[in-house]
């Protein structure tokens, strides 16, 4: 906001602003003490624990919050832009040209690491159709709450001249693995093209900020519609139907004039987040963007070293035995090793991976206790589970009433490595 606010003002604007509001040294003394007061807060994550617990913002937190300023900031083009379709209408008469507006006339699919599923694709090679592209990698909840309904377009729509598109942009290291990515797709179910973006190229080339992102391409080869984040399903799909209608697919004159909402099995990791009662933004481990890990002592980076626990808050973590601290993740080297963290939400998921051969056991506990009927799909009612891949973990599906809790995890093999909590 403040950088839209500055691109926007006059040099004179500001200058007269910052004469009355900051007046003399005083003034700037205070500016900078601001400045400093805020990086502070980011530095130690208490932005992010402040942002959780705001009754106002508790349902969309940080990610939320900005994922809903950039979709109303999101430029549509002039109205000049839309002309031009001259795509033959069924059975004669004017042809339909959408109101949606034209985003960007220059999307792109080319620069892509290796295509799956597919021959390589292009905007060009699929003109005539409409292309929906999705945004996302594997272990992020946010994409994995979002696929249902992507996969359920695929199926529905296919027939009537919808082409899907998945972009897997890696967020950690080892979704850059060809074989990982393999091994998602098998267990997802996905059988549309997918390229992986390890690069980031597709992803610059529709300058593309956010996991997950949806984008409509017409069959003209522009962009029409967008979505950033979860949500926005009906819209999407109505935006869907108003681009095979302008693009003339073979059974849109059949389709009703209002088609019903497509409702997918949204069951397990697919379940949409209970934003009423979520307390807890994700929480990385890695040093790289972690900022809420409290320890007795102070950490070591990058090389072994034993830890013991500090008391727990609200949207923090601990650990205790030996463990290395990477930029991306932390890993357990003995047998024994525990974390734990103080959370509030329905849902509790951990990406996890291993240093060595899998699977590596482990057993959590909730307030001490084996969790019973609030284990997730990867953990039994007494607590157990194991580490097969690297990918998500659900732990906790809380029954009934959300309250917060304290989760800690036994690593009974050594080698685990944990990358971040995500929460729903």
């Amino acid at each position: 906001l403040a950088l839209w606010a500055a691109l926007r003002i006059s040099a004179g604007t500001m200058a007269r602003l910052r004469a009355h509001w900051l007046p003399g040294e005083r003034g700037r003394r205070a500016a900078g003490a601001a400045m400093l007061a805020a990086v502070l807060a980011v530095v130690t994550g208490l932005d992010s624990r402040l942002l959780a617990q705001s009754g106002a913002l508790s349902g969309l937190g940080s990610n939320g919050l900005e994922s809903s300023l950039l979709q109303a900031a999101m430029p549509s083009a002039q109205a000049a832009e839309r002309a031009g379709n001259t795509a033959a209408p069924l059975g004669g008469g004017a042809p339909y040209t959408s109101p949606l507006p034209v985003e960007s006339t220059r999307p792109s699919l080319d620069g892509g690491t290796q295509w799956l599923n597919a021959e390589p694709q292009s905007i060009p090679a699929l003109r005539g159709k409409v292309v929906l592209v999705n945004f996302w990698t594997y272990s992020c909840v946010n994409c994995l709450r979002t696929l249902p309904y992507v996969n359920a377009w695929a199926q529905k729509y296919a027939d009537r001249g919808l082409v899907v598109v998945g972009v897997h942009a890696p967020e950690f290291a080892f979704e850059k693995d060809r074989s990982n990515v393999e091994k998602a797709l098998q267990q997802l179910k996905i059988s549309y093209p997918v390229v992986q973006d390890n690069g980031f190229r597709i992803w610059r080339a529709f300058n593309n900020q956010y996991w997950p992102a949806l984008y409509l391409v017409d069959a003209q080869g522009r962009v029409r519609h967008h979505q950033f984040g979860e949500g926005g399903y009906a819209a999407t799909e109505r935006a869907l139907n108003e681009l095979l209608r302008e693009a003339q697919a073979p059974s849109a004159a059949t389709l009703p004039a209002s088609n019903a909402n497509t409702v997918p099995d949204t069951g397990g990791l697919g379940m949409a987040a209970d934003t009423a009662s979520l307390r807890s933004p994700e929480l990385y481990l890695g040093y790289d963007k972690g900022g809420s890990l409290r320890l007795a002592g102070r950490p070591a980076p990058d090389k072994p070293a034993d830890y013991q626990p500090a008391a727990l808050r609200l949207n923090t973590w601990t650990l205790q035995g030996n463990w290395t601290l990477k930029p991306e993740f932390v890993q357990a080297n003995n047998a024994g090793g525990r974390l734990a963290l103080r959370f509030e939400a329905r849902d509790a998921n951990l990406v996890l991976g291993a240093a060595g051969a899998a699977p590596l056991r482990f057993r959590l506990t909730i307030d001490g206790q084996p969790p019973g009927i609030h284990h997730g799909s990867d953990v039994d009612a007494e607590g157990y589970g194991q580490v097969d891949a690297t990918r998500l973990y659900q732990l906790v599906r809380q029954q009934g009433p959300v309250k917060e809790r304290t989760l800690e995890i036994e690593f009974l093999d050594a080698g685990a490595q944990g990358y971040a909590f995500t929460f729903g």
